[in-house]
């Protein structure tokens, strides 16, 4: 096979990590590819731009906010000086350009495989209600405000303690008025509105990671359950698991809404119910405990954007151990160097 020449974002692994290196070392686990891939970062110090047994190469994009023709001018210069065959972006406020410009990007002969319009905004959470019910899940009560009074009375309806959440990004944990108002200006700041309360509901955290075909069918699929999470919310330890119900309204998922490209579905298991909490367009940080546990996603997403042969299966054995760690490393100063006067290295 031709070597393939691949580039990965959400390369930030910090505290709060990007999806990006358990991409790349998903990818490279697979024996049957060549890949060479290109790093790309936001900012000179993230971690993955050091790794270099996992990146080739890496390259300082311009933010996805700024001039659409400033970040496809930044791809089409790595495509000619390192190769690009694939992009995988892995980062929620990527995705509008990407999905956007799938086909100019292919023109130039550079693939992706991600979900359309109208599915990526199916992340809304105004739009999980509507979701839910489709799929067989219930959603804790949930109310979307646009002012101060509207905040008000919902939190007299939903009560303490409480999510407050952008209709896309951030959400905060509150436990009285003066943080939820807090956490109201923030999202209404940063995001504009509408904003959503959302009672909070105690249980297990139930998640299932998948890449979906674009035809209704999954290209493999496993559910986890999440032991031990960080101050930020994120996975520390979890365990592989067959759940029903979060198997059914996977696949419920898939075919109602003919996904394409990866996804991950969040749950809360409580009692005799499974309430729908998230979805999210891409791959999760924790993207290599599939790989771990038999189910290479990133190798399939990849294979299936270049009309390679892939697996389909989505056998797992239950009881799987997954546990993150930190790690330390020390090295020369000449990367860092050439990333900040250079954007590349």
């Amino acid at each position: 096979m031709n070597e393939i020449s691949i580039a990965v974002s959400g390369i930030n692994a910090v505290d709060n990590p990007g999806p990006g290196v358990g991409v790349v070392r998903s990818i490279k686990e697979d024996k049957d590819l060549r890949v060479k891939v290109s790093g790309l970062a936001y900012d000179a110090m993230e971690p993955g731009i050091y790794l270099d047994w996992l990146m080739d190469r890496s390259f300082v994009m311009p933010y996805p906010s700024s001039a659409g023709a400033d970040y496809l001018a930044r791809l089409l210069y790595i495509k000619e000086t390192a190769g690009l065959d694939v992009v995988i972006p892995t980062l929620d406020a990527e995705l509008p350009f990407y999905i956007k410009n799938e086909r100019e990007l292919a023109g130039h002969g550079i693939n992706t495989f991600l979900p359309d319009k109208e599915q990526f905004d199916l992340r809304s959470k105004e739009h999980l209600t509507d979701v839910a019910d489709k799929i067989g899940l219930s959603v804790p009560p949930t109310e979307v405000v646009t002012s101060h009074s509207d905040l008000t009375a919902a939190l007299d309806r939903i009560g303490f303690p409480a999510m407050i959440k952008g209709a896309f990004y951030k959400a905060y944990r509150v436990h009285n008025h003066l943080e939820a108002e807090s956490a109201f200006h923030k999202i209404v700041n940063e995001w504009g509105y509408p904003v959503l309360v959302q009672k909070i509901v105690q249980g297990d955290e139930i998640n299932a990671i998948g890449v979906g075909d674009g035809a209704g069918e999954s290209l493999g699929n496993m559910a986890i359950k999440k032991l031990w999470i960080t101050d930020l919310g994120k996975i520390w330890t979890g365990v592989t698991i067959d759940n029903e119900p979060v198997n059914r309204a996977t696949k419920l998922f898939l075919k109602q809404y003919a996904w394409r490209g990866a996804f991950e579905i969040e749950c809360i298991a409580a009692g005799d119910k499974l309430y729908l909490i998230e979805i999210n367009p891409r791959f999760p940080a924790w993207v290599y405990f599939a790989t771990g546990a038999g189910i290479n996603l990133p190798a399939r997403l990849l294979r299936a954007a270049l009309g390679l042969p892939f697996e389909r299966g989505s056998i797992y054995k239950p009881g799987r151990l997954y546990i993150r760690y930190t790690y330390d490393m020390v090295t020369d100063a000449d990367t860092f160097q050439k990333i900040i006067t250079r954007g590349e290295s």
